[in-house]
């Protein structure tokens, strides 16, 4: 049964975000930052992390699950804040609202991104199996028909290394200096990352690249169109009370609850919550 009735989308109720697990906190904090009066409520799914090595089916039941959940919390608008159910599960997360365009993705806005600025023809992207695998930027970059190619390299290693807390560190330097390195990726001039885990790296990448090439981040881009798309249906919250955020995981990790408080403050309370029980 669809939550259809649950949905009646108002200025005061919540963006809902979801990942795999601690990813979609860097859309949730950029979003935070450009939109510091609005509600969020998050959802983790980290009994089933990492989503990039599942297939599209049970990846598709989890943001089903998980999408039912948000709407009962009466959000607003819905955010896919993972490329592997972005990739995955768009269609399927769209069927349940009475509208689809109440759902943004975490692809189409970095697509539009690219191809709008396209003096970059040599585009690199890395991301989890499941997203590499589905090919969904390539498609859409080529049929924006700009001359633009995409060479694409799948990660595995990266988001479970960040999910366990190895990040900024000489492990995970190594393992991204290494991945990096493929032959596949030179000559590129921007860099897609495409797993919202991959900010958490940030440093690493760009050690490795030396500002020779340019990397896209899709937090900030993502977080940009969250912001057009509630100002354009008129539900940005103009109450300047303090947001109270609700942060939910389907199972506990240390690793999430520290990565958490490090973008939303020692005072954040995380709720487990398995909707599969």
């Amino acid at each position: 049964m669809r939550p259809k009735s649950h949905f009646n989308p108002k200025p005061a109720n919540a963006i809902g975000i979801f990942d795999s697990g601690i990813g979609g906190l860097t859309v949730a904090k950029a979003i935070n930052d450009l939109l510091p009066n609005e509600k969020i409520v998050y959802f983790g799914d980290t009994a089933h992390m990492p989503y990039g090595e599942k297939s599209a089916h049970a990846i598709q039941s989890y943001a089903i699950e998980i999408t039912r959940f948000l709407m009962e919390q009466n959000c607003k608008l819905v955010v896919i804040a993972c490329n592997s159910a972005s990739a995955s599960a768009l269609k399927q997360v769209q069927s349940m609202l009475p509208d689809k365009q109440f759902v943004i993705n975490v692809i189409d806005p970095v697509v539009q991104h690219i191809t709008h600025d396209s003096k970059h023809k040599k585009i690199g992207l890395i991301g989890t199996k499941r997203t590499v695998s589905s090919a969904v930027y390539k498609k859409k970059i080529e049929k924006a028909d700009t001359g633009q190619v995409l060479k694409s390299l799948a990660t595995p290693l990266l988001a479970p290394m960040i999910e366990e807390g190895f990040f900024n560190n000489k492990i995970s330097k190594t393992i991204v200096h290494s991945y990096l390195e493929n032959p596949h990726l030179l000559g590129i001039q921007s860099i897609v990352l495409a797993c919202t885990h991959y900010p958490l790296i940030m440093s690493e990448i760009s050690s490795f690249y030396k500002g020779k090439v340019d990397i896209i981040n899709s937090a900030a881009i993502v977080s940009e169109a969250v912001k057009s798309f509630l100002n354009k249906h008129e539900l940005l919250n103009a109450s300047m009370a303090q947001p109270k955020h609700a942060f939910y995981v389907s199972d506990y990790t240390e690793s999430f609850e520290q990565t958490a408080k490090i973008f939303f403050g020692s005072s954040l309370k995380l709720k487990e919550k398995n909707l599969w029980k």
